[in-house]
């Protein structure tokens, strides 16, 4: 693939009109998230960090985004190599997390947990709630970040393990005896509570 300089998006029209660092990280903090892992590179050049904020972006192809603080070795490395894998953690995985957050440095992350390869050489979590790797199809530049767009071409799902979440500032499971059933009713759904487990 042909790389093209990344597209550049300015957001700072109103931003002596936004909320304060402090204000917008509390309100962001309930915003929940599944945590993953995103890396780029292959063996022990591999680079990886903890991210949230990802997304499904479409079906057709079927592609994922992905943001990186702008100006990390890591935004530099899957730009140069034109690809990125995906785990989605899963509960139980909290030690991978924290390394890759930053509690451990750059060249031991991949100690922690069990890894392998992609068929692209990108490393690859066994044992997360999902994993995908990606061929880079763009990239936008908004603010510090950059939005990597990958086209999903591997994935690796498991059917018992259910995501890490991150929410409130710290780490939390799904509680599926709390689940909150759909009924269909004239056509529109209705969320109606559940009964606490007994």
């Amino acid at each position: 693939m042909r790389q093209t300089p990344p597209l550049s998006v300015e957001i700072d029209a109103h931003a002596d009109m936004a909320v304060s660092k402090p204000e917008f990280a509390n309100t962001l903090s309930h915003l929940a998230a599944t945590v993953c892992v995103a890396s780029a590179g292959k063996g022990a050049e591999s680079l990886g960090r903890t991210v949230t904020a990802t997304f499904s972006l479409s079906a057709n192809p079927p592609s994922i985004v992905v943001s990186i603080r702008a100006d990390s070795p890591l935004a530099a490395l899957i730009a140069a190599e034109q690809g990125f894998s995906l785990a989605m953690l899963a509960e139980g995985q909290d030690l991978i997390a924290d390394a890759f957050a930053g509690k451990i440095e750059a060249s031991k992350r991949y100690l922690i947990g069990v890894w392998a390869d992609w068929p692209s050489g990108r490393p690859r979590l066994l044992g997360a709630a999902a994993a995908l790797d990606c061929l880079l199809t763009a990239s936008i530049e908004v603010g510090d970040h950059m939005l990597f767009v990958g086209t999903i071409v591997a994935t690796e799902t498991s059917t018992h393990a259910d995501p890490l979440i991150w929410n409130r500032l710290r780490y939390q499971s799904l509680d599926r005896a709390r689940s909150l059933p759909t009924q269909l009713s004239n056509g529109h759904a209705t969320i109606v509570p559940s009964k606490p487990a007994a």
